[in-house]
């Protein structure tokens, strides 16, 4: 495939995949508000302690299948022929069915347990317990949904994303509006219920040969799946400790609101900004994982992929810190301008994490467990221990502080280890731009600071013009979008003609 098609299908992947995105971030968008508005920061606080409880258990006891499988089942599918990988989707199938029930059963045994740590006592015992069916929920979704990526079925995939953010939601509004913080067991429960039936639905559209699974190919292609799916939890259980262990200090030390105000950053930053990695990783990285043996392909991958990443992200960024407080005031209310230090300081790491992001990969695909678990022990434990110092120094604008110095240091440490290890490293010309977006974000960072209005609003309003001219500029110079826009509009036209 030439450079102007690979990048075309990352534009397309990418614009077809966020725009039903767009939407289930706007249904997240309004629960989030629904919940700031009946429950309050304490009632966020809790919510997110319960959920990052389940989370950390989740990945635990889901092994990493949920990531490990799609690499198995991009790798063997071969010319769309679904033959090649029906014996891999019923496996994984079983895989998360057992690891399901066993993440529910641990929750429900260790509940009152998991009530001491996370809240001091043993007030959420209950919560915990009556949990714990989400934790099969969410492992037998995560599965079919694994497989939709894995055969890279994009619009099946975004339907059960949408459909199952949207039927939640529907269930979730009269909840909150009546029991107020009493609505927090049942719409996690509806929410978790809801994705696993649109999951299950997709996923059963695509019609697979039934084989006979015998105990011996189970059990050999189930130890590849989980020997990948080991490291990766390792990795994500981590990254979630590091989180949990936070807002336990930061509860501790600040209360609950804090943990509130803490949640709602990195929500914004993580879920809503941080939507357009997830977005373009649907499709990057079954198709790394494809030719990860291929260290030329596999650069030539990342490469594109980070190009496009970083001008992408880079309008975000800009229009992002002109429109914080109102951004703020939409997705919440008032009470929470406590944390726009918090997130205009950590928004600027999101240009770091754009490239660190698509190096990181690179690992993943090429199942390198020992220096895998080696980069997510030393990177967690680097999280951990910035975040926590700087909430002490500096409060909530120290999280944000710290979020943007530890994706530099990301960014910096995958390039070396990337460069060593497997001869991976970028052009001139992407350091180029690469360096133009992060002068460009900077200056509308140090802008706020301007204390009259015409003047601080006026310069923001050209550097985001700057910065969409800039990356529609560059973007067009490797796949002429130009010529795509002028043949999409002379589509719909005689779409509209011929009726």
């Amino acid at each position: 495939m030439s450079d102007t098609k690979s990048y075309r299908q990352i534009l397309k992947t990418t614009s077809l995949f966020g725009g039903v995105q767009f939407f289930s971030i706007l249904i997240s968008i309004i629960r989030t508000k629904l919940v700031a508005v009946f429950i309050g920061p304490a009632g966020m606080g809790i919510m997110a302690l319960l959920n990052s409880t389940l989370g950390v258990l989740s990945s635990i006891s889901g092994l990493g299948i949920e990531t490990s499988s799609v690499k198995n089942i991009s790798e063997k599918y071969q010319n769309e022929d679904l033959k090649t990988v029906s014996k891999t989707i019923q496996i994984v199938k079983k895989m998360v069915l057992f690891t399901g029930i066993l993440g529910m059963i641990l929750t429900f045994v260790f509940s009152k347990a998991l009530s001491i740590i996370t809240f001091g006592d043993s007030s959420q015992t209950y919560a915990f317990a009556v949990l714990s069916i989400t934790m099969l929920f969410k492992q037998l979704s995560s599965g079919q949904l694994a497989i939709l990526q894995g055969l890279r079925s994009f619009r099946f995939l975004a339907k059960a994303n949408l459909y199952g953010n949207l039927f939640g939601l529907l269930f979730s509004v009269p909840l909150y509006y009546f029991l107020k913080i009493d609505a927090i067991l049942p719409t996690i429960i509806i929410t978790s219920f809801s994705a696993l039936i649109f999951s299950l639905y997709y996923s059963n559209k695509i019609k697979t040969e039934k084989e006979k699974i015998l105990n011996t190919s189970l059990i050999i292609e189930g130890k590849l799946i989980v020997k990948l799916g080991f490291m990766l939890t390792i990795s994500s259980v981590l990254t979630l400790l590091s989180t949990y262990l936070v807002q336990i200090y930061v509860g501790k030390t600040g209360g609950l609101e804090q943990v509130g105000f803490y949640n709602a950053g990195f929500t914004l930053l993580n879920s809503y900004v941080g939507i357009i990695f997830t977005v373009m990783s649907t499709d990057y990285f079954p198709k790394l994982a494809s030719v990860n043996s291929d260290n030329e392909k596999v650069r030539s991958s990342v490469q594109q992929q980070a190009f496009i990443s970083v001008l992408i992200i880079t309008p975000i960024i800009t229009s992002f810190l002109a429109l914080s407080p109102i951004i703020v005031k939409l997705i919440y209310t008032v009470k929470f301008n406590a944390i726009l230090p918090m997130i205009s300081a950590g928004i600027i790491g999101m240009l770091f994490r754009a490239v660190s992001w698509s190096m990181g990969f690179i690992l993943i695909a090429k199942g390198d467990s020992k220096i895998f678990v080696k980069t997510a022990i030393g990177f967690n434990t680097l999280s951990l221990i910035m975040n926590i110092s700087g909430y002490y120094f500096y409060g909530l604008e120290g999280l944000g502080f710290s979020f943007c110095l530890y994706f530099l240091f990301h960014f910096i440490g995958l390039k070396i280890i990337t460069r060593n290890r497997y001869n991976f490293y970028f052009e001139n010309d992407f350091y180029s731009i690469y360096l133009v977006c992060f002068l460009v974000c900077s200056a509308a960072f140090l802008i706020r600071y301007i204390e009259i209005p015409v003047l601080k609003y006026g310069l923001l309003s050209i550097i985001i013009l700057f910065s969409f001219g800039f990356s529609w500029h560059q973007m067009n110079k490797k796949m002429n979008l130009n010529e795509i826009f002028t043949s999409f509009v002379q589509r719909k036209r005689n779409t509209n003609d011929s009726k």
